[in-house]
C-alpha cells in the first residue's frame, strides 16, 4: 500500500470539530457557560443568495424590474434552503449582497430586505438548521440574528470593529473569510510574496481581535476566489492542512469558482460541480471542517462516499 500524499490526514473522516456560542444553538449542547456543537470530518454549508446577481445563481429568487423594482420570492428562496438541508447541509448560508469580481456595493436596507424575511421563514420551517447570514454589515447581522440568524458569514475577514461588536453581543460565532481590499476592486492586481503565510498570518490576526472583542468562536476561511489569481488559489488549495493546523475550523468555499473553469475548461459557473466536488473532497481529506457549496446533494454523497473508503 502507498504512503498518503503531502498534507492528507489518513484520520480525516473521524476527526472531530467544534464550534461555541453563548446562546442555544439548533445541534448544540450545553457545556459550561455557553453551547457547542460538534461534528465528524467534513460538514456542507449550503449557498442560498437571494441577490439579482451572485456569479453562479443570481436572479433564482430575486429578479430586477426597471418599471416595478425588486421582485422577491422568499417562498422559492426557502424552499431551496429546505431541499439543501434535507440532502444534508450543516448550515444554510443566506446572502443578500453579491461579493463576485466586480460587485458594486448594496445598500444595508435593500440587503437587509433580501435575507431578513428569508432568515425569518427558515427559522420557523427548519427549527433545526444552523442559518446563517452572509454580510459585512453589522445592521444587517444584527436584524438577521434577531430574526433567527446563528452565525455571521463576513467576506471582509472581520475587520469591521462594529460588526465583531454585534457577535459578540448576541453570543454567535462568526466565519473570517479572506479579502483583501473590496469586492469591486479585489481582482485588480492581487499580489503576495507568500500567499499561504501572509494569509495565515491574516486570518490568525482577525481570529484573535475577534475572540479579545468578546466573539466566542471563529471559522477561518482562505477566501479561494477573493482578491487571488489562480497560482495563489492553487497554493492555498494545497496548503489546505497548514490553515487547518491555525487553531480553528476551516471552511473552504471553491464552490463554482470562475478559477475552476479556466483549469477544466467550463465557462458556465453551474456546469463547474464536478470540479467543485474534486477540489472539496481533496480539501476535507487535508483537513477542512466544512465546505460552502450551491450542489449539496453531490457533495454529501461525494463525502459520504469518500468517508466510507477512509474512515
Amino acid at each position: 500500500m502507498s504512503a498518503p500524499r503531502a498534507g492528507a490526514d489518513p484520520g480525516w473522516a473521524r476527526r472531530t470539530h467544534a464550534l461555541r456560542w453563548r446562546r442555544p444553538a439548533p445541534g448544540a449542547v450545553r457545556e459550561g457557560d455557553g453551547y457547542v456543537l460538534r461534528w465528524r470530518g467534513c460538514a456542507v454549508m449550503a449557498v442560498v443568495n437571494v441577490t439579482p446577481d451572485s456569479f453562479s445563481d443570481g436572479g433564482r429568487f430575486v429578479a430586477s424590474d426597471r418599471d416595478a423594482g425588486e421582485r422577491r420570492d422568499v417562498g422559492a428562496a426557502v424552499a431551496a434552503a429546505r431541499r439543501a438541508f434535507a440532502a444534508g447541509a450543516l448550515v444554510l448560508d443566506v446572502g443578500g449582497a453579491s461579493t463576485r469580481p466586480g460587485a458594486a456595493a448594496v445598500a444595508p436596507d435593500l440587503e437587509a430586505a433580501r435575507v431578513v424575511p428569508v432568515v425569518r421563514a427558515l427559522r420557523v420551517a427548519e427549527p433545526g438548521a444552523l442559518v446563517s447570514v452572509d454580510t459585512s454589515d453589522p445592521g444587517v447581522a444584527a436584524e438577521a440574528l434577531a430574526a433567527g440568524a446563528d452565525l455571521v458569514n463576513d467576506v471582509r475577514t472581520l475587520r469591521d470593529p462594529a460588526l465583531r461588536a454585534t457577535c459578540a453581543r448576541w453570543g454567535v460565532p462568526a466565519v473570517a473569510s479572506h479579502l483583501r481590499g473590496e469586492p469591486a476592486t479585489m481582482q485588480d492586481a492581487p499580489a503576495f510574496a507568500d500567499v499561504v503565510a501572509e494569509v495565515a498570518a491574516e486570518l490568525t490576526a482577525a481570529r484573535a481581535r475577534a475572540l479579545a472583542d468578546g466573539v466566542p468562536d471563529v471559522v477561518l476561511d482562505p477566501g479561494i476566489g477573493f482578491g487571488k489569481t489562480v497560482d495563489h488559489h492553487l497554493a492555498l488549495l494545497r496548503a489546505t492542512d497548514r490553515l487547518a493546523a491555525l487553531g480553528a475550523p476551516l471552511l473552504v468555499g471553491a464552490s463554482r469558482k470562475r478559477f475552476l473553469g479556466g483549469l477544466v475548461d467550463e465557462p458556465r459557473a453551474e456546469r463547474r460541480d464536478p470540479a467543485s466536488i474534486a477540489v472539496h473532497l481533496e480539501a476535507a481529506v487535508r483537513g477542512a471542517a466544512m465546505v460552502r457549496v450551491h450542489d449539496v446533494g453531490g457533495h454529501v454523497q461525494a463525502l459520504r462516499l469518500k468517508e466510507w473508503f477512509d474512515g
